[in-house]
């Protein structure tokens, strides 16, 4: 069984506390091995051990206040 790694851009983040805020939500995804997201880039990088349904990821970061889209 293979990881699979999904691709977001995030809109609004500047700081590492928007890091820290995304990250809080999206770890509460059932399913989730690992988060990468990065500020500076607007990249987010969501590893899990079965595809996610995007929009599971999208209204996590929606939570955190930032918009993502599917890269």
């Amino acid at each position: 069984m293979s990881a699979t790694t999904t691709e977001y851009q995030v809109t609004g983040m500047s700081c590492g506390h928007c890091e820290t805020a995304i990250r809080s939500e999206v770890s509460e995804i059932a399913g989730v091995t690992g988060i990468e997201v990065s500020a500076q880039t607007g990249r987010l990088a969501v590893t899990s051990e079965q595809p996610l349904d995007d929009s599971a990821v999208i209204a996590a970061v929606d939570e955190a206040g930032y918009v993502a889209v599917r890269s």
